[in-house]
């Protein structure tokens, strides 16, 4: 018997024969559950509370989105003292620290919550671990919002790793009192190479109950594994500052497979299609569909493309809205 899928891959390899280039639309893709959360809270907050409404940090690490809402009057600051006392702030899917809780409180301000669930999951294992009086390693790359968020939950107690190469480093006072986590949207290949080297030094170190980086990191990912090996070429929507879009774009080329992070149709340069039969596209969790959509038509207009969809996995997550936008969903 012959398989839907093998049967598929018979078609295209005939029908391949007869166009200039294929394209490979990987699914899942794009806006993740906490990113659409994170989006539809801001939106709503817009609708709901008086202009401008201010957000800490960029609601999501796209560059189109954040134009987006600045055009709708949206500002982002990194700095809470340029907010007005009594304003309305929405705290990104990224998270933030304690400190900045308080901060936002001290000034009145009306605090909405848009953190994604799994980020707060690593924010309260931090807070439980110090608890107990342990270290903690948290495994993600300095500087990143999520990062600075989780650290300031026991600033005391977290150490920052990145490499196998920092875990060789480690000076702890206690190797038995170690617990590690990771930032969410980190290469599942490369956390799990820090995590072995840190049971290697230290057998002793607990872990999450369950996996810290989420579903769909970890989605996009494997549809990258699975499929780069299909294509001539990868191209990954996203922008610069989106982690977990340049980790889809490391596994392209750990692929061995050309593979290009750009922000939409504006970035592309026609000389890497050049001897190209077949580009395999993606997006990072916070590219909306939009961009996707908008670089398959370039391809098909400008090199005769067709799109063969595949999709890896299915997914059926949400989460809930914040408590103070729960009533104005329209």
């Amino acid at each position: 018997m012959i398989c839907a899928a093998d049967a598929l891959a018979r078609n295209w390899r005939e029908i391949g024969e007869t166009i200039d280039m294929k394209i490979i639309l990987a699914a899942p893709r794009g806006f993740c559950a906490g990113v659409e959360m994170a989006i539809e809270s801001l939106r709503l907050a817009i609708e709901a509370f008086p202009p401008p409404i201010y957000v800490y940090h960029e609601i999501v690490h796209n560059k189109f989105v954040v134009e987006h809402f600045e055009s709708a009057g949206v500002i982002f600051v990194e700095d809470l003292s340029t907010v007005p006392h009594g304003a309305t702030l929405l705290f990104s899917a990224h998270g933030v620290s304690p400190e900045i809780r308080q901060q936002a409180t001290a000034q009145d301000l009306r605090a909405i919550d848009a953190t994604c669930p799994l980020v707060t999951k690593v924010h309260l294992e931090a807070v439980r671990y110090a608890k107990q009086g342990l270290t903690i390693v948290l495994i993600g790359h300095e500087g990143h919002d999520e990062v600075i968020g989780t650290m300031g939950e026991a600033p005391e107690a977290i150490i920052l790793v990145e490499t196998p190469e920092d875990v060789d480093r480690l000076q702890v006072a206690d190797p038995n009192k170690l617990a590690y986590l990771t930032q969410t949207t980190l290469s599942v290949d490369d956390a799990n190479r820090v995590i072995s080297r840190l049971r290697e030094r230290f057998p002793h170190i607990q872990g999450p109950p369950k996996d810290d980086i989420c579903y769909a990191t970890q989605n996009r990912q494997e549809a990258v594994r699975i499929l780069a090996d299909e294509a001539d070429f990868v191209l990954v929507i996203g922008s610069q500052n989106s982690s977990n879009s340049q980790r889809l774009t490391d596994i392209g080329r750990e692929c061995s497979t050309p593979s290009q992070l750009i922000d939409g149709v504006g970035d592309i340069d026609d000389a890497w299609f050049e001897d190209v039969r077949t580009v395999l596209i993606t997006a990072g969790a916070s590219a909306p569909e939009s961009l996707v959509q908008d670089v398959c038509r370039y391809l098909e207009q400008t090199f005769g493309a067709v799109i063969d969809e595949r999709s890896i996995r299915t997914e059926e997550v949400t989460f809930p809205l914040p408590k103070q936008l729960r009533g104005s969903v329209k």
